[in-house]
């Protein structure tokens, strides 16, 4: 049975045009990579994970993710922990920022987080986790999501003894990742465990791992009962995935739609994280962007080498020279970024 994907759900009182998530992915899901992705037809878009702690004692790098841009709603702004009460705090800050939902981090299997007793680990303490959806559900008026790894070690099932109790606490919504932090990205994503926690809890279910394609969506969907996909890894450097999962598929973009979504993001960066940031953050997505057979592998590697981001766009443009019209059109299309934030230090933007 096919899903619409274009029918709108519900997290709380927030409505979701459709039933694709792009998810939270550290060092990607900057503002520009959202905003890219609603034009591309995710119904919410997230924000890479933020640090409480960071927010706490006002670090400006951390304020500066609190940074939400008018067409980027519904929006998730994703935090991570340990303790409930700075957690409540975080929380809102992020509802002043702006966001739609409050999302906690439950999954992320990095040592720098976990050593913190955050992320992933949180898996293991069912107490203090709930203790945190708890506390951050009562602080704010926003609904309050979850994103989960089944557990700890492979073949856990931590994540069906732990989901039930979280929405007790307050959560209005779980993001499953059926892998176990040990896996990493390896292996396959066990959405049988998706499925089961779809039975389990009476608040919508979003499946991710490994969706990249709408066939694969369409399948964990059907299989599982979940109300959205998740599509991470797939859509760095390739927006249209959002829009062939949503409506099928469609012929590959030209070099000229690659090189104009490139050079827009990279323009969009530039604006949101300084120059000097952005010219390190961009070198990955060249390959990206430049991979999939679209340029030469030479091409992509001789980008990485330059740190003068306008030398980047010149060549880009000279590869593919009627990318500058349809970046005009991207560009005339794509509202001005109003800014929603709170009143932080201008520093925090690189200077503008």
């Amino acid at each position: 049975m096919q899903v619409d994907l274009h029918q709108s759900w519900s997290i709380g009182a927030v409505e979701i045009p459709t039933r694709v998530v792009l998810a939270p992915m550290a060092g990607v899901s900057v503002q520009a990579f959202r905003r890219q992705g609603r034009r591309h037809g995710a119904g919410l878009v997230c924000s890479e994970m933020v640090s409480c702690a960071g927010l706490h004692h006002g670090n400006e790098r951390t304020l500066g993710y609190l940074r939400i841009a008018a067409d980027e709603h519904p929006l998730a702004v994703q935090i991570f922990g340990s303790e409930p009460s700075v957690m409540a705090e975080a929380a809102r800050m992020v509802a002043d920022a702006g966001a739609d939902i409050v999302d906690i981090n439950f999954g992320c299997p990095v040592r720098k987080v976990t050593k913190t007793g955050a992320g992933a680990t949180l898996l293991d303490d069912p107490a203090r986790a709930s203790a945190i959806v708890g506390a951050v559900a009562s602080a704010v008026d926003l609904p309050v999501s979850v994103k989960m790894r089944r557990g700890l070690e492979n073949g856990a099932r931590t994540c069906l003894e732990l989901g039930p109790r979280l929405v007790e606490a307050g959560a209005a919504t779980l993001t499953l990742h059926p892998r176990s932090a040990r896996q990493m990205y390896t292996g396959t994503a066990d959405h049988a465990l998706t499925a089961e926690l779809v039975e389990l809890v009476d608040v919508p279910v979003i499946a991710s791992g490994d969706v990249t394609s709408r066939a694969r969506a369409q399948a964990v969907l059907a299989t599982t009962g979940a109300a959205a996909v998740m599509v991470g890894r797939a859509a760095q450097g390739n927006p249209w995935v959002l829009r062939e999962i949503l409506d099928g598929p469609a012929a590959e973009p030209s070099r000229e739609e690659v090189v104009a979504e490139l050079v827009l993001f990279m323009r969009e960066t530039v604006r949101e994280l300084g120059g000097r940031k952005a010219q390190g953050f961009l070198k990955k997505f060249y390959g990206w962007y430049l991979g999939r057979g679209r340029f030469p592998r030479q091409f992509k590697a001789e980008l990485t080498q330059l740190d003068d981001l306008d030398e980047v766009e010149r060549r880009l443009f000279a590869a593919a020279p009627g990318a500058r019209f349809v970046l005009a059109r991207l560009e005339q299309e794509q509202p001005d970024a109003d800014e929603v934030t709170l009143d932080l230090p201008i520093s925090i933007y690189g200077g503008g």
